[in-house]
């Protein structure tokens, strides 16, 4: 109904501008609203253009039929006033709450009537000859039903006109009775009477000194209680988006952004811009200064893009208006162009709507580019925001490439400060191809990580990707600049070779086929194939897989999901193991002299497993059997304190687990055998 007012007071305007004359029944373009508690009728009054005898027939008397849209009609060629909705669907939502409406109505070129229904099929229009004449302009009376007089209440209406209508261009006006105590000066026939009354006490009178300038004299006061009519507007926030964005200054924005959000701290950057063309609206956008606790909460509001039209709240949850990444972006988005249905509440499905997602996308990423250029909020923003990121590199096909600009990794050679993939490349050797990075739980496994051995012996720098999140967002974003990216933990790394070094590289191949074999006889299912490697220089041996799979770091992630499915998709997708030996590490130099002499040997048998497990670990796998691999340790301790299985009989734990040991481990050979 407040937004109907306003279409009238439009009207009104737009009909002064040609002829001032109009404004003569009253200039003061207001609404007001009037509760009347006693009664239970609320009473919407408004100054705008008011309706004839025929119009309240026409417009009021069939549903849905609009005065506005034949106005918006006649208006479309010049498109110079633009009003909301059709004035019949959103009058009537008035018997929502009320038994009876009144609407009383005068038109410049009218008469005053009144129209009444009970929402039935009849209504009655008179004229109107017992209300105080209005001037010029429309009042509403809604007779309340039973259970619905709340909206009497002062701070339901409050409520109501802050979240809908606090940016309507007309002043709202709350017209409410309270109570009030005053001091009134007692004269002396009532103080005489006073006295003699003394006893019954029936009128409590206090003295109050008051300093009479001349001769201090003291003057009598009482106090008393009386009602009071108290006239408060309601929407003295001005839509500061209207504004041009050079008149607004920094203050203005943040005072805003408080009020819009309840946030009691500045926000960390604002975007504030009118797209024009086929489509018109205006936006003011908020990066906010830190993340909010529930950020990925999955029951919580989608997004925090408060949407009006023509400057009436529409709605703050609105899907379809940005992507879940920047659901940590706040801001208002106010549309000229986007149609309501009845309810106002709910938006027909609308390319509009896909225009502004894509301009408030764009907008976004501008003011994080914006953010970008001073360091020290940079850093403030990425520790709130980096996930975010993230999840728009894995989301957001279109902004793949600018969102790539924002990551910041620690590295083999940035280990202090973050760095970006654009400094990463301008460090690049020139031999090198590709950008390496490596995932992992922590900075601290990856640092350690036997996959760095050679790269960093190369001087090839390797980044940091220790964010679960990080998995996903680089299986979408795969090459920076033309720059494949590339993940140092699976087979087939072209590590930039020289011819002489590829040579020796074929031969030692060669050489250690032989025990490839044997080591994949004894080591069966567990891994795909065995092959010799140049990616480690100071491991004996690591755990590679394929170059499609999931990764260690990402097989960790998955198996740890609640949710999860524990059969089909993780067998699938877990990669196959590639167990890979550096040729030059003495132990695999003696393992191939041993196996050489005797390959079903039991000790051969034991340390390639013992590697095996040793490789998983250290390459960022978990153990399938985790008390087999303590077993086999415990007895590489009693060989190296010279304990004979016999001799552990004083320990009788020790006495339990050999046995056991070596049942486990000869039946493991046999089924090998």
């Amino acid at each position: 109904l407040i937004s109907n007012a306003s279409d009238a007071l439009d009207k009104i305007r737009y009909q002064s501008l040609t002829d001032p004359s109009v404004l003569d029944s009253g200039k003061d373009l207001k609404i007001t609203i009037i509760p009347d508690n006693n009664a239970k009728i609320l009473s919407i009054r408004d100054t705008g253009l008011g309706m004839t005898k025929a119009d309240l027939i026409n417009n009021l008397g069939t549903i849905a039929k609009s005065g506005t849209k034949a106005f918006m009609e006649k208006m479309q060629e010049s498109k110079s006033a633009s009003m909301i909705g059709q004035f019949g669907v959103g009058f009537y939502s008035a018997y929502l709450v009320a038994d009876e409406v009144e609407v009383i109505s005068k038109h410049n070129d009218d008469e005053q009537y009144v129209w009444r229904s009970s929402a039935g099929q009849d209504f009655t229009v008179t004229r109107d000859t017992v209300n105080e004449p209005l001037g010029r302009g429309t009042e509403i009376r809604l007779h309340l039903k039973e259970d619905q007089t709340e909206y009497l209440e002062e701070r339901r209406i409050k409520d109501i006109v802050k979240k809908h209508s606090e940016f309507i261009s007309y002043p709202i006006h709350l017209i409410v009775q309270k109570e009030v105590e005053k001091e009134v000066p007692v004269e002396e026939s009532e103080e005489a009477d006073a006295d003699e009354e003394k006893d019954e006490n029936k009128a409590k009178i206090e003295e109050v000194d008051d300093e009479d300038e001349e001769g201090n004299k003291k003057e009598k006061t009482k106090k008393i209680k009386e009602m009071e009519e108290v006239d408060e507007e309601l929407n003295q926030t001005k839509p500061i988006w209207t504004r041009n964005p050079d008149s607004i200054q920094k203050e203005e924005y943040n005072a805003f952004y408080k009020s819009l959000t309840n946030d009691w701290e500045d926000p960390l950057a604002v975007k504030h811009f009118s797209v024009e063309g086929q489509l018109e609206f205006r936006s003011i956008l908020f990066t906010p200064g830190r993340a909010p606790f529930d950020l990925f909460e999955g029951k919580k509001k989608r997004n925090n893009i408060k949407l009006y039209v023509r400057r009436v709240f529409i709605m703050d949850d609105c899907e379809d208006l940005i992507p879940e990444w920047l659901n940590f972006v706040k801001g208002i988005v106010d549309s000229e162009d986007l149609p309501l249905n009845l309810s106002r509440e709910v938006l027909q499905q609308n390319k509009i709507l896909k225009v502004i997602r894509k301009n408030l996308v764009k907008k976004c990423v501008e003011m994080f580019s914006e953010i970008a250029e001073d360091k020290d909020n940079f850093n403030k923003f990425y520790e709130a925001f980096s996930k975010n990121i993230k999840l728009g590199i894995h989301e957001d096909a279109q902004n793949r490439a600018k969102l790539s600009e924002f990551l910041r990794y620690n590295s083999t050679k940035s280990t202090d400060e973050l760095t970006s993939l654009k400094d990463y490349v301008t460090r690049m050797p020139e031999k090198q191809k590709y950008i390496y990075y490596i995932t992992g739980e922590s900075r601290q496994a990856v640092e350690s990580s036997p996959f760095l051995e050679t790269l960093k012996r190369k001087g090839f720098e390797v980044l940091f990707l220790v964010d679960p999140i990080d998995e996903y967002a680089i299986q979408q974003l795969k090459e920076y600049e033309g720059k494949e990216l590339k993940s140092v933990t699976k087979e087939g790394l072209d590590l930039e070779d020289d011819e002489e070094e590829k040579k020796k590289f074929e031969e030692q191949k060669k050489e250690f086929e032989p025990l490839c074999s044997t080591i994949k006889e004894i080591l069966g299912d567990k891994v795909e194939k065995v092959i010799v490697t140049d990616l480690i220089s100071e491991s004996p041996c690591v755990i590679l897989t394929g170059d499609f799979g999931w990764s260690a770091n990402m097989e960790r992630i998955m198996r740890a999901q609640a949710l999860r499915d524990s059969g089909g998709m993780t067998s699938y997708m877990a990669s196959k193991r590639t167990f890979g030996l550096q040729p030059n590490h003495p132990i695999i130099r003696e393992l191939k002299a041993k196996a050489a002499a005797d390959k079903n040997d039991k000790t051969v048998r034991d340390l390639v497993n013992l590697l095996y497990e040793a490789a998983l670990l250290s390459s960022g796998f978990s153990l399938d059997d985790p008390s087999l691999f303590s077993n086999r340790i415990y007895r590489m301790v009693k060989l190296g304190l010279s304990l004979d299985d016999d001799e552990g009989a004083a320990a009788p734990s020790a006495e339990t687990d050999a046995p056991a040991l070596e049942e486990v481990t000869e039946s493991n050979m046999e089924e090998i055998d």
